[in-house]
């Protein structure tokens, strides 16, 4: 068996009962306590990813599974052997929004094979949309083929996806005194950012530092939605595809053209 075989239609659902079952009753209704790195985690991540652990090892138990709940060093030895196969999942992106009641976070599962992220499943339980994708053959949103249709040539015709927070101050101050774009949101969750760019809502995008549970599934659907761009070890660098636990940069716009604009911006007069 190979990961061409895995039936994606089952995939999602089982994804997505999951997250009804474990998110959606939390959701309001669990505190959370800091990690060491400063992000947030709470009851609804580990009973997710629990959960969601064990029913991928019933359905597909060749696969062993790397969670972002998980010690690093564990995480490490898994992607060093993930030659074979492995899963990748963040049980819950958005945590933050989540434990402030801020309807905006899913759930993210890739398969990483060989080195590359083979197939994902984004999936947002508030809005029931469910993302996934199948590299080299497509993505879709809820079953249906989804291509990215961006027409826009000009920056300023943009709606663009930034978080601030993790960017050099410098390029931050400038983003915010002299946008190149029309108008700017920031949605607190990567998976989600680039599940909302593949679908055309956002043009241009801009995240200083993604872990590979977070942009796996999603980064994938971009690219086969048709979406321009990918992830940067620095601004000025070149796209670079292996993958890695080390944080990445989020570098993405809805054409070609618009991320060459996009780039030469970032890149400073």
């Amino acid at each position: 068996m190979t990961y061409q075989d895995i039936d994606m239609k089952q995939l999602c659902e089982l994804v997505a009962a999951c997250a009804d079952a474990e998110l959606l009753p939390r959701f309001r209704r669990v505190g959370a306590t800091a990690k060491a790195d400063g992000s947030l985690l709470t009851e609804a991540d580990l009973s997710m990813q629990r959960t969601l652990t064990e029913k991928l090892k019933a359905h597909w138990p060749r696969y062993p599974l790397l969670g972002e709940e998980m010690p690093v060093d564990r995480q490490q030895a898994l992607l060093a052997n993930s030659g074979a196969g492995l899963w990748v999942l963040d049980p819950l992106d958005g945590t933050t929004n989540f434990a402030a009641g801020l309807p905006l976070f899913g759930v993210s599962l890739a398969l990483v094979q060989d080195g590359r992220v083979v197939l994902g499943v984004v999936y947002d339980p508030i809005s029931r949309e469910c993302f996934s994708a199948i590299a080299g053959q497509g993505a879709w949103l809820n079953g249906e083929l989804l291509r990215l249709d961006c027409p826009h040539e000009r920056l300023a015709d943009c709606v663009g996806l930034v978080d601030f927070k993790r960017l050099p101050a410098a390029l931050a101050c400038r983003l915010a005194s002299d946008a190149p774009y029309r108008s700017q949101r920031s949605l607190g969750s990567v998976a989600l950012d680039w599940c909302w760019l593949a679908t055309g809502r956002m043009q241009l995008y801009l995240h200083g530092a993604q872990r590979l549970w977070d942009y796996g599934a999603g980064a994938l659907v971009f690219a086969e939605a048709g979406g321009a761009g990918g992830r940067l070890a620095a601004l000025d660098g070149d796209f670079q595809h292996d993958l890695t636990l080390s944080p990445r940069i989020g570098l993405a716009a809805g054409n070609a053209e618009l991320l060459a604009k996009w780039r030469a911006w970032i890149a400073g007069p």
